[in-house]
Order: structure tokens, then C-alpha cells, then sequence
């Protein structure tokens, strides 16, 4: 019996030095592990993994047209008329007394 049970003993301090050991090692891993009674069988499931959204398509606005600016036209500058000069007839004789005037009549604009 004697060997029996430091078998035991030593199977049990095994067991328990080996969790120790686990249990230091996951720690600093920052990973957490259980035991669980009546779990069925290993599950190895992959990280999560982030899923970006899928991508939004919108129409192109539409597009933006500039109307060319208006054609600059000069106009010619009026015509210029001269009037012919006056013509001054100095009088004399029988029936004319004092210088007379002969043109076109004078236009006056206020």
C-alpha cells in the first residue's frame, strides 16, 4: 500500500505542478483556460476578424456646365456732321444796311 500511494502522491504532484506551470504560462500570455465536466470534444475556432462595410456607390453628380460670356461687341461711334460755315455778307448799297447772315438757321439745344 505503501507504494500505491506515494504513486499517488507523486502522480497528484505532477498534476499539479504541471497546472501551476500551465497556468503561469497562459497568465502571462494574457489567454484564460478552464476545465470543464460533460464540454464535448476541442473546438478550434479562428480569431475574430473585423469585417469592413461593404463599399457605397452613389451617382457622379451631374455635370456642371458654364456658359461662355456674352460676345463683347463694339459699336462704331456716330458720324460726325459738320455744318458748312456761316457766311457773312457786309451790306451796303440801297437796300441792305448792316452785314447780313446766309447759312442754315443756328440749332440751339439746352
Amino acid at each position: 500500500m505503501t507504494i500505491h500511494r506515494s504513486f499517488f502522491k507523486w502522480a497528484t504532484a505532477a498534476v499539479l505542478a504541471a497546472g501551476a506551470l500551465g497556468a503561469a504560462a497562459t497568465a502571462s500570455a494574457g489567454a484564460s483556460w478552464s476545465v470543464n465536466v460533460g464540454v464535448p470534444g476541442i473546438v478550434v475556432a479562428p480569431a475574430p476578424v473585423y469585417y469592413s462595410p461593404a463599399p457605397v456607390y452613389y451617382a457622379p453628380p451631374p455635370p456642371v456646365y458654364y456658359r461662355p460670356p456674352a460676345p463683347v461687341y463694339y459699336a462704331p461711334p456716330p458720324p460726325v456732321y459738320y455744318r458748312p460755315a456761316p457766311v457773312y455778307i457786309q451790306g451796303g448799297g440801297y437796300y441792305r444796311h448792316g452785314p447780313r447772315y446766309y447759312g442754315p438757321r443756328p440749332v440751339y439745344r439746352y
